[in-house]
């Protein structure tokens, strides 16, 4: 039996970084070396192959061309491989793997996203479970089809749709978490797939990575005393094509007259704007209290249980393969990769 072929991507980030002991500073480490480091991948029923970005980046650097950088390197691989794990910056982790979940469609195979809080070559690192882990759920198949056919963030023991989550600890072994959908699988003495929560690839059609994606968006978290004019200033940005609003609770906002005619002004002139809640868990709710009636009376979308993140991602895809005015709002707030509750 042909053993899966995995491949390593390693684009930069804390998972990478090995301590030189003459300077006492991290430095990238050469992952053509990883078994020197981490020796137990031999037990792995696999073979590996790595790739690294020439200069690995810090994922506070991570960027939109990263990502296409990123879904390129598994396009041209696609099919020489039975899966792949990508190490990135966990600081934005959550956001390169929601974008590149909404980038490759028709994905029938296991993209594995993860790293660490402490580098590879420390003496407590997370790294070596984490990687070690990932590897085993690319490699992982049942009646000779992978297990996984979607994009993934593994992280302390628990697999979760890549974009449902968000990094909730900056300190803490488990750094993610995925308040609206339960782990995919769980790693203890065994590794349990949950498998009614699976995506599936139902279709044989080909791999399609939508390389196109825009970046004239903008996050507005509201408080209490926004004024008149930030909002109106943000609204006036030049090439302005989309907005995620964090609203309050179940997608509340000031009912104030500037408020909402900023807004329709907005909407009327080609904007999309999405609410999402600033709460880590919970959903949007549009007129299930009053302060969200003129929400949806106006247009705005309805972002349902979807994170931050994810809806960048989502807004950055949908407004890069040019969906027309009429249809984004419907289906934006469609499932498109199991980013959200229908």
């Amino acid at each position: 039996m042909t053993k899966p072929k995995i491949l390593l991507v390693y684009t930069g980030g804390t998972i990478g970084m090995i301590k030189d002991y003459e300077t006492d500073a991290l430095k990238a480490f050469n992952f053509e070396k990883l078994l020197d480091r981490i020796p137990e991948l031999v037990q792995l029923n696999c073979s590996i192959d790595t790739y690294s970005f020439d200069e690995p980046i810090d994922s506070s650097n991570m960027n939109t061309a990263y990502y296409v950088t990123i879904a390129e390197v598994i396009e041209k691989n696609y099919n020489t491989f039975d899966g792949f794990v990508i190490l990135t910056g966990s600081d934005t982790m959550s956001y390169t793997s929601s974008a590149v979940s909404f980038m490759l469609e028709n994905l029938a195979k296991p993209v594995i996203f993860t790293g660490s809080q402490l580098p590879i070559g420390h003496l407590r690192t997370d790294a070596k479970e984490n990687l070690i882990t990932s590897i085993e759920i690319a490699c992982a198949k049942k009646e000779g089809l992978p297990v996984i056919q979607e994009v993934c963030l593994y992280f302390e023991y628990k697999l979760y749709r890549a974009n449902r989550t968000t990094k909730i600890n900056a300190e803490q072994f488990e750094a993610f978490a995925s308040l609206n959908y339960p782990p995919l699988a769980e790693s203890g003495v065994h590794l349990h797939f949950n498998n009614d929560l699976l995506l599936k690839q139902e279709s044989k059609q080909d791999l399609i990575v939508r390389k196109s994606l825009s970046n004239n968006i903008v996050v507005l978290k509201l408080f209490p005393g926004i004024t008149e004019e930030v909002v109106k200033s943000i609204l006036s940005i030049n090439s302005l094509k989309g907005l995620v609003l964090e609203t309050y609770g179940s997608g509340n906002a000031p009912t104030y007259p500037w408020f909402i005619n900023l807004l329709e002004e907005a909407i009327k002139n080609g904007m999309q704007i999405v609410n999402v809640t600033q709460c880590v868990g919970g959903s949007i709710i549009l007129g299930h209290y009053e302060t969200s009636v003129d929400l949806k009376r106006i247009g705005v979308i309805d972002g349902k249980d979807i994170t931050t993140e994810s809806a960048v991602a989502k807004l950055m895809y949908l407004l890069g393969i040019k969906i027309p005015d009429k249809d984004f709002k419907e289906i934006f707030e469609t499932p498109l990769r199991g980013e959200l509750d229908f």
